[in-house]
């Protein structure tokens, strides 16, 4: 198969994100036509998620990367060299917050250096970038779930290598020529990249994390830095900030003539820009429509869960199978919200694949549908046992 092919299947899954965004604009440009009231809402939207999440995952990243580079380690290689312990392993990288760790271990797959066991638990285990949210807004909980999912990865990992043996759904040679090639192609694109954005990124992130920290301890920034011509600074810093971050990761999605970040040339700082611009994307995507839901409906979601509490798990589990991280994002904001159990979360982390299903599909397409069908059993298990155990005991 030619690059050009594998290149043009690799952008067939890209595509109708690239259509969602120019949806998603020119949705939320309207509804500012039409009621120019909602502008608030977006405003306190964007902001919200660029300090409460973006900050945090900006300063986990470059403190990740610069030790990384420090001690010069390579995650890939030492998994590729794990040996017995390549279960355990994956699970652990699948639970790190984000979908790094979770594509190194589909890409050390297609390679054949590892077992289908081994990608079924870094799918079970991975949350993707809701991850960061979660960590973001309840700490405890988001570390509880990520134990919960590493260990629940890692059981069903070992168990599916224990029915089926370390060679079931290997990759044959020609799959794994078309993985590592595709994987080039797949990380190729990382954003908008211009000097003069890159520095005014930084600019804004540094105080940035300074006012996340604060906020987490719940001072009021608005209150303490406003004055009389400038009533809302940290607001407005954080929506400046929040808009740049979109702005690089989606435009040169929608326009593929932007000049972009390519991964080889990127350091610890683009590195860290790169994948901050990505969570923030999604994010700032699942806040707006939870916030525009809620002041356009005008009423309350609690009410529509409440009588469907039994199959809320059930529904989150099913959404958890959709690629990507933007309907994982939209979990975890409702139940941050109040609006699902913890239960329906838990099922979700377990059961979604983030953006690491997007190489597995297009790399492995048999073996990510098994992986998937697969973590449902395990996803069911865990929510439904918190579900009666816990939550209706």
């Amino acid at each position: 198969m030619s690059t050009t092919v594998r290149a043009t299947s690799i952008n067939t899954i890209e595509q109708p994100i690239n259509k969602t965004l120019l949806l998603i604009i020119t949705a939320v440009i309207i509804i500012l036509m039409v009621d120019p009231s909602a502008i608030d809402v977006v405003v306190s939207a964007v902001s919200e998620a660029y300090l409460a999440v973006s900050t945090f995952v900006a300063a986990t990243l470059l403190l990740f990367f610069s030790i990384e580079k420090l001690f010069k380690f390579d995650l890939s290689v030492v998994l590729a060299r794990s040996g017995r312990w390549q279960v355990l392993l994956a699970s652990a990288l699948g639970a790190l917050p984000g979908c790094g760790g979770a594509i190194i271990v589909v890409t050390r797959y297609v390679s054949g250096n590892l077992s289908f066991g081994s990608l079924l638990a870094t799918l079970t285990a991975t949350m993707g970038d809701a991850a960061f949210l979660l960590i973001a807004k309840e700490p405890a909980t988001g570390l509880f779930i990520i134990a919960i999912s590493f260990i629940v990865g890692a059981l069903t990992g070992l168990i599916t290598d224990l029915i089926h043996g370390p060679d079931f759904m290997r990759p044959k040679y020609e799959e794994k020529i078309k993985g590592v090639q595709s994987t080039k192609v797949l990380t190729g694109n990382r954003g908008l990249s211009i000097k003069l954005l890159d520095r005014f990124w930084m600019f804004l992130v540094i105080p940035g994390i300074a006012m996340g920290f604060a906020l987490a301890f719940q001072y009021d920034l608005d209150a303490l830095l406003g004055f009389e011509s400038v009533n809302s600074p940290a607001t407005i810093w954080g929506f400046v900030g929040g808009a740049l971050c979109f702005s690089m990761w989606a435009l040169p999605r929608i326009f593929t003539q932007i000049p972009t970040r390519r991964v080889h040339d990127e350091g610890v700082i683009g590195r860290t820009i790169s994948d901050t611009n990505f969570v923030t994307g999604w994010v700032v995507i699942a806040f707006l429509m939870f916030e525009l839901t809620v002041h356009f409906a005008d009423f309350d979601l609690s009410t529509v869960f409440a009588p469907m509490a039994a199959f809320t798990p059930l529904i989150a589990i099913l959404i958890g199978f959709l690629p990507g991280c933007g309907p994982q994002m939209l979990i975890t904001t409702m139940y941050l919200s109040g609006f699902i159990p913890l239960s329906a979360q838990i099922g979700n982390a377990i059961s979604n694949d983030g953006d690491a299903l997007f190489p597995a599909i297009a790399m492995a397409p048999k073996a990510a549908i098994v992986a998937t069908i697969y973590s449902a059993l395990p996803a069911l298990i865990v929510a439904y046992s918190w579900y009666f155990l816990v939550e209706n005991s």
